[in-house]
Protein backbone atom coordinates (compact mmCIF):
# COMPACT_ATOMS: atom_id res chain seq x y z
CA UNK A 1 0.00 0.00 0.00
CA UNK A 2 0.93 3.23 -0.65
CA UNK A 3 1.17 6.07 2.01
CA UNK A 4 -1.46 9.13 0.97
CA UNK A 5 -1.15 11.41 3.85
CA UNK A 6 1.16 12.22 7.01
CA UNK A 7 0.87 14.20 9.96
CA UNK A 8 -0.63 13.12 13.66
CA UNK A 9 -4.01 13.09 15.17
CA UNK A 10 -4.71 15.65 18.38
CA UNK A 11 -6.30 13.89 20.73
CA UNK A 12 -6.31 16.36 23.52
CA UNK A 13 -2.64 17.48 24.37
CA UNK A 14 -1.85 14.02 22.84
CA UNK A 15 -0.25 14.06 19.37
CA UNK A 16 0.25 10.87 17.36
CA UNK A 17 2.22 10.62 14.35
CA UNK A 18 0.28 8.41 11.67
CA UNK A 19 0.67 7.75 8.15
CA UNK A 20 -3.18 6.98 6.24
CA UNK A 21 -3.42 4.33 3.73
CA UNK A 22 -5.95 3.73 1.46
CA UNK A 23 -8.10 0.70 3.02
CA UNK A 24 -10.41 0.17 0.15
CA UNK A 25 -10.26 -0.82 -3.82
CA UNK A 26 -12.68 -1.29 -6.24
CA UNK A 27 -12.34 -4.31 -8.98
CA UNK A 28 -13.72 -4.24 -12.02
CA UNK A 29 -13.11 -4.80 -16.10
CA UNK A 30 -11.47 -1.48 -17.23
CA UNK A 31 -11.86 -0.04 -21.07
CA UNK A 32 -10.38 2.25 -23.49
CA UNK A 33 -12.13 4.30 -26.37
CA UNK A 34 -11.42 3.08 -29.72
CA UNK A 35 -12.14 4.53 -33.06
CA UNK A 36 -14.78 1.73 -34.66
CA UNK A 37 -13.64 1.87 -38.65
CA UNK A 38 -9.89 1.21 -37.71
CA UNK A 39 -9.44 0.38 -34.07
CA UNK A 40 -7.09 3.10 -33.21
CA UNK A 41 -7.34 4.19 -29.63
CA UNK A 42 -9.23 7.72 -28.80
CA UNK A 43 -6.96 10.27 -27.04
CA UNK A 44 -8.21 13.89 -25.76
CA UNK A 45 -5.93 16.78 -26.17
CA UNK A 46 -6.21 20.17 -23.57
CA UNK A 47 -7.14 22.39 -25.90
CA UNK A 48 -7.78 26.36 -25.51
CA UNK A 49 -11.21 27.63 -27.01
CA UNK A 50 -9.59 31.04 -27.82
CA UNK A 51 -6.70 30.14 -29.81
CA UNK A 52 -7.38 26.33 -30.44
CA UNK A 53 -3.64 25.70 -29.40
CA UNK A 54 -3.43 22.53 -27.07
CA UNK A 55 -2.17 23.56 -24.02
CA UNK A 56 0.80 22.20 -21.57
CA UNK A 57 -0.11 20.79 -17.88
CA UNK A 58 2.08 23.62 -15.74
CA UNK A 59 0.07 26.38 -18.20
CA UNK A 60 -2.73 25.32 -16.49
CA UNK A 61 -4.65 26.90 -13.82
CA UNK A 62 -8.17 26.61 -11.82
CA UNK A 63 -10.51 29.24 -12.32
CA UNK A 64 -13.94 29.72 -10.45
CA UNK A 65 -16.83 31.47 -13.07
CA UNK A 66 -18.72 34.47 -11.27
CA UNK A 67 -22.62 34.88 -11.50
CA UNK A 68 -21.57 37.20 -14.45
CA UNK A 69 -19.26 34.86 -16.54
CA UNK A 70 -16.21 36.33 -15.61
CA UNK A 71 -13.36 34.15 -14.13
CA UNK A 72 -11.28 34.66 -11.34
CA UNK A 73 -7.59 32.57 -12.04
CA UNK A 74 -6.29 30.95 -8.93
CA UNK A 75 -2.97 29.67 -9.29
CA UNK A 76 -1.47 27.00 -6.76
CA UNK A 77 0.04 29.80 -4.82
CA UNK A 78 -3.04 31.39 -4.02
CA UNK A 79 -3.71 28.22 -2.66
CA UNK A 80 -0.98 27.39 -0.92
CA UNK A 81 -1.69 30.70 1.20
CA UNK A 82 -5.17 29.85 2.52
CA UNK A 83 -5.37 29.35 6.15
CA UNK A 84 -5.79 25.30 7.33
CA UNK A 85 -5.27 25.03 10.60
CA UNK A 86 -5.97 21.31 10.28
CA UNK A 87 -3.66 20.76 7.53
CA UNK A 88 -1.04 18.45 9.08
CA UNK A 89 -3.50 17.33 11.75
CA UNK A 90 -6.43 14.96 12.65
CA UNK A 91 -8.19 17.37 15.13
CA UNK A 92 -10.32 15.54 17.64
CA UNK A 93 -13.46 17.33 17.68
CA UNK A 94 -15.74 15.07 19.84
CA UNK A 95 -16.95 12.06 20.66
CA UNK A 96 -20.20 9.97 19.57
CA UNK A 97 -21.85 6.60 19.71
CA UNK A 98 -21.08 4.37 16.21
CA UNK A 99 -24.74 3.62 15.57
CA UNK A 100 -25.14 7.67 15.25
CA UNK A 101 -23.04 8.19 12.39
CA UNK A 102 -25.34 8.62 9.42
CA UNK A 103 -24.39 6.05 6.48
CA UNK A 104 -25.29 8.25 3.56
CA UNK A 105 -22.40 10.48 4.96
CA UNK A 106 -20.07 8.45 4.61
CA UNK A 107 -17.09 8.49 2.00
CA UNK A 108 -14.22 7.43 1.68
CA UNK A 109 -11.85 5.66 4.05
CA UNK A 110 -8.40 5.04 5.17
CA UNK A 111 -6.51 2.58 7.43
CA UNK A 112 -3.82 5.14 10.57
CA UNK A 113 -1.12 3.50 11.10
CA UNK A 114 1.39 4.73 13.95
CA UNK A 115 4.51 5.90 12.75
CA UNK A 116 7.71 6.91 15.18
CA UNK A 117 7.30 6.61 19.37
CA UNK A 118 3.29 6.95 18.41
CA UNK A 119 2.64 3.89 19.42
CA UNK A 120 1.64 3.53 22.89
CA UNK A 121 -0.39 7.10 22.30
CA UNK A 122 -2.42 5.16 19.46
CA UNK A 123 -3.46 2.08 20.92
CA UNK A 124 -4.62 3.91 24.06
CA UNK A 125 -6.55 5.71 22.00
CA UNK A 126 -7.46 2.53 19.84
CA UNK A 127 -8.73 0.53 22.91
CA UNK A 128 -10.65 3.35 24.87
CA UNK A 129 -12.69 3.84 22.07
CA UNK A 130 -13.73 -0.01 21.84
CA UNK A 131 -14.20 -0.19 25.23
CA UNK A 132 -16.69 2.74 25.38
CA UNK A 133 -17.98 1.86 21.93
CA UNK A 134 -17.63 5.28 20.57
CA UNK A 135 -16.14 6.81 17.38
CA UNK A 136 -14.43 9.96 17.66
CA UNK A 137 -15.44 13.10 15.65
CA UNK A 138 -12.18 14.44 13.58
CA UNK A 139 -11.33 16.99 10.72
CA UNK A 140 -8.75 16.68 8.46
CA UNK A 141 -7.31 18.38 5.24
CA UNK A 142 -7.15 16.23 2.17
CA UNK A 143 -5.96 17.52 -1.01
CA UNK A 144 -6.76 20.81 -0.23
CA UNK A 145 -10.16 20.38 1.07
CA UNK A 146 -11.14 20.35 4.79
CA UNK A 147 -13.33 17.36 5.54
CA UNK A 148 -14.88 16.13 9.07
CA UNK A 149 -14.32 12.68 9.15
CA UNK A 150 -14.54 9.63 12.09
CA UNK A 151 -12.38 7.53 13.36
CA UNK A 152 -13.37 3.96 14.83
CA UNK A 153 -10.93 0.80 15.34
CA UNK A 154 -11.21 -2.20 13.25
CA UNK A 155 -9.15 -5.23 12.91
CA UNK A 156 -6.68 -3.64 15.47
CA UNK A 157 -5.96 -0.36 13.57
CA UNK A 158 -7.68 2.97 13.88
CA UNK A 159 -10.15 3.66 10.46
CA UNK A 160 -11.03 7.08 8.89
CA UNK A 161 -13.80 7.59 7.25
CA UNK A 162 -14.46 10.89 5.54
CA UNK A 163 -17.90 12.27 5.86
CA UNK A 164 -19.86 14.66 3.71
CA UNK A 165 -20.39 18.21 5.23
CA UNK A 166 -24.27 18.04 5.91
CA UNK A 167 -25.23 19.92 3.52
CA UNK A 168 -23.80 18.22 1.16
CA UNK A 169 -26.63 15.79 1.73
CA UNK A 170 -29.62 15.91 -0.56
CA UNK A 171 -33.32 16.18 1.32
CA UNK A 172 -35.33 13.44 -0.66
CA UNK A 173 -38.84 15.23 -2.34
CA UNK A 174 -40.82 12.73 -4.13
CA UNK A 175 -44.35 12.55 -4.86
CA UNK A 176 -44.77 9.61 -3.39
CA UNK A 177 -43.77 10.91 0.44
CA UNK A 178 -47.06 13.09 0.30
CA UNK A 179 -49.51 9.93 -0.50
CA UNK A 180 -51.55 8.20 2.03
CA UNK A 181 -49.68 4.70 0.90
CA UNK A 182 -50.50 2.04 3.74
CA UNK A 183 -49.82 -1.89 3.28
CA UNK A 184 -52.11 -4.27 4.25
CA UNK A 185 -51.28 -6.26 7.30
CA UNK A 186 -50.89 -9.22 5.69
CA UNK A 187 -48.61 -8.14 3.00
CA UNK A 188 -46.68 -6.90 5.97
CA UNK A 189 -46.68 -10.60 8.07
CA UNK A 190 -45.74 -11.83 4.84
CA UNK A 191 -42.84 -9.42 4.23
CA UNK A 192 -41.60 -9.30 7.63
CA UNK A 193 -41.81 -13.09 7.00
CA UNK A 194 -39.17 -12.80 4.15
CA UNK A 195 -36.89 -10.58 5.99
CA UNK A 196 -36.65 -13.09 8.61
CA UNK A 197 -35.66 -16.25 6.28
CA UNK A 198 -32.87 -14.32 4.66
CA UNK A 199 -31.78 -12.77 7.71
CA UNK A 200 -27.80 -13.28 8.23
CA UNK A 201 -24.44 -12.30 7.57
CA UNK A 202 -24.31 -8.98 6.16
CA UNK A 203 -21.19 -10.54 3.33
CA UNK A 204 -22.78 -13.92 2.41
CA UNK A 205 -20.27 -16.56 0.85
CA UNK A 206 -22.42 -16.55 -2.52
CA UNK A 207 -22.17 -12.67 -2.73
CA UNK A 208 -20.66 -12.05 -6.17
CA UNK A 209 -20.92 -9.13 -8.90
CA UNK A 210 -22.83 -11.00 -11.60
CA UNK A 211 -22.58 -7.97 -13.73
CA UNK A 212 -18.62 -8.53 -13.85
CA UNK A 213 -18.82 -11.89 -14.07
CA UNK A 214 -20.96 -11.63 -17.26
CA UNK A 215 -19.39 -8.89 -18.45
CA UNK A 216 -15.69 -11.13 -18.57
CA UNK A 217 -17.60 -14.17 -19.87
CA UNK A 218 -19.00 -12.03 -22.83
CA UNK A 219 -14.93 -10.77 -23.46
CA UNK A 220 -14.19 -14.15 -23.15
CA UNK A 221 -16.78 -15.32 -25.63
CA UNK A 222 -16.13 -12.42 -27.93
CA UNK A 223 -12.16 -13.30 -28.09
CA UNK A 224 -13.36 -17.32 -28.92
CA UNK A 225 -15.71 -16.60 -31.82
CA UNK A 226 -18.97 -17.85 -29.62
CA UNK A 227 -22.18 -16.40 -29.17
CA UNK A 228 -24.20 -15.95 -25.59
CA UNK A 229 -27.17 -16.79 -24.30
CA UNK A 230 -29.41 -14.16 -23.45
CA UNK A 231 -31.36 -14.93 -20.35
CA UNK A 232 -35.43 -14.76 -20.91
CA UNK A 233 -36.17 -11.25 -18.91
CA UNK A 234 -37.95 -11.48 -15.45
CA UNK A 235 -41.01 -10.92 -15.14
CA UNK A 236 -42.11 -7.56 -13.16
CA UNK A 237 -45.69 -8.35 -11.41
CA UNK A 238 -47.67 -5.62 -10.77
CA UNK A 239 -50.02 -4.14 -7.26
CA UNK A 240 -52.49 -7.20 -8.05
CA UNK A 241 -50.10 -10.16 -7.33
CA UNK A 242 -48.05 -8.46 -4.79
CA UNK A 243 -48.99 -10.80 -1.99
CA UNK A 244 -48.23 -13.47 -4.46
CA UNK A 245 -45.08 -12.99 -5.10
CA UNK A 246 -44.10 -12.26 -1.56
CA UNK A 247 -45.47 -15.67 -0.71
CA UNK A 248 -43.17 -16.80 -3.84
CA UNK A 249 -40.57 -15.66 -2.55
CA UNK A 250 -40.63 -16.62 1.00
CA UNK A 251 -40.74 -20.30 -0.16
CA UNK A 252 -38.02 -19.69 -2.87
CA UNK A 253 -35.88 -18.07 0.56
CA UNK A 254 -36.32 -21.00 2.72
CA UNK A 255 -35.66 -23.73 -0.22
CA UNK A 256 -32.67 -21.75 -0.94
CA UNK A 257 -31.67 -21.79 3.07
CA UNK A 258 -32.17 -25.56 3.05
CA UNK A 259 -30.05 -26.59 -0.11
CA UNK A 260 -27.29 -24.23 1.22
CA UNK A 261 -27.09 -25.07 4.93
CA UNK A 262 -26.14 -28.56 5.50
CA UNK A 263 -23.35 -28.18 3.23
CA UNK A 264 -21.81 -24.67 5.60
CA UNK A 265 -23.34 -26.15 9.14
CA UNK A 266 -20.23 -28.06 10.36
CA UNK A 267 -20.64 -31.20 11.59
CA UNK A 268 -21.81 -31.10 15.33
CA UNK A 269 -19.83 -33.06 17.85
CA UNK A 270 -21.34 -35.34 20.80
CA UNK A 271 -20.39 -33.33 23.94
CA UNK A 272 -17.26 -34.81 26.06
CA UNK A 273 -19.71 -34.72 29.31
CA UNK A 274 -21.97 -37.19 27.53
CA UNK A 275 -19.42 -39.68 25.81
CA UNK A 276 -17.58 -39.94 28.93
CA UNK A 277 -20.81 -41.46 30.63
CA UNK A 278 -21.25 -43.83 27.61
CA UNK A 279 -17.99 -44.88 28.03
CA UNK A 280 -18.39 -45.71 31.64
CA UNK A 281 -21.94 -47.56 31.23
CA UNK A 282 -21.82 -51.42 32.00
CA UNK A 283 -23.07 -53.26 28.60
CA UNK A 284 -26.62 -52.73 27.43
CA UNK A 285 -29.56 -55.05 28.73
CA UNK A 286 -29.74 -57.62 25.66
CA UNK A 287 -25.80 -58.96 26.53
CA UNK A 288 -26.94 -59.61 30.08
CA UNK A 289 -30.22 -61.86 28.93
CA UNK A 290 -28.08 -63.97 26.18
CA UNK A 291 -25.61 -64.60 29.44
CA UNK A 292 -28.28 -65.92 31.62
CA UNK A 293 -29.92 -67.83 28.73
CA UNK A 294 -26.72 -69.82 28.45
CA UNK A 295 -26.65 -70.70 32.33
CA UNK A 296 -30.13 -72.00 32.63
CA UNK A 297 -29.19 -75.34 31.27
CA UNK A 298 -26.12 -75.43 33.46
CA UNK A 299 -28.83 -75.14 36.42
CA UNK A 300 -31.44 -77.48 34.83
CA UNK A 301 -28.55 -80.13 34.65
CA UNK A 302 -27.62 -79.66 38.63
CA UNK A 303 -31.02 -80.37 39.57
CA UNK A 304 -31.09 -83.29 37.72
CA UNK A 305 -28.41 -85.05 38.84
CA UNK A 306 -29.54 -84.12 42.63
CA UNK A 307 -32.97 -86.19 41.81
CA UNK A 308 -30.86 -88.88 40.52
CA UNK A 309 -28.54 -89.25 43.61
CA UNK A 310 -31.87 -89.54 45.87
Amino acid sequence: MQTVWKGVISFGLVSIPVQLFTATEEHGVSFRQIHVSDGGQIRYRRVCTLDGEEVPYDDIARGYELPDGQVVVLTEEDFAELPLASSRAIEVLSFADADTVDPVRLSRSYYCEPTGSGAKAYVLLRDALERTGKVALVKVALRTRETPAVLHPRDGVLVMHLLLWPDEVRTPRFRFLRDEITPQPRELQAAEAYIHTLSGTLDPPDLVDRYQAALKELVEAKVAGRQLERPAPAHAGGADDLMEALRRSVEQAKHDRDTVAPARRPARKRPAKQATKSAAAPQPTPVRKAAATKRSPARKTAAKKSTEGR
